[in-house]
């Protein structure tokens, strides 16, 4: 990508981005977000998400989107990831192990039930 030579070109590149975000997540009822700072990769949240993409698919979950961020700013708590379900207050969750996302998706994703010895923060704040 060259220079951004105006402020209508950056605005038509926002325009752009969020539709492309929109069409992914268009149909879906949540997200999760799995943060792949460098602290959360020393951690080990390159095989939580995988664990968790594996995880949606073993049981057929097709309705929720996975993504990847940056650092939450939760180093102590590595591996984290945050669970957007609806209109549900988002939740993030930490010392999320391959193991303990399996947990998170069959209780928090599929029975609607909190994990709440993994829960570091409750809403956005």
């Amino acid at each position: 990508m060259g220079k951004i030579k105006s402020i209508e070109e950056l605005m038509k590149i926002k325009e752009d981005t969020l539709k492309k975000v929109k069409m992914r997540e268009e149909g879906k009822r949540g997200k999760i977000t799995v943060a792949m700072g460098t602290c959360g990769i020393a951690a080990g949240a390159k095989d939580t998400l995988n664990a968790i993409v594996e995880t949606l698919n073993e049981l057929n979950i097709d309705d929720i989107s996975v993504v990847q961020s940056g650092c939450m700013g939760l180093c102590e708590v590595e591996p984290t990831i945050k669970v957007e379900l609806d209109d549900d207050v988002p939740v993030i969750y930490g010392h999320v192990t391959p193991e303990n996302a399996k947990r998170i998706i069959k209780s928090h994703v599929v029975a609607g039930e909190l994990v709440g010895d993994l829960i570091v923060k409750k809403g956005e704040e």
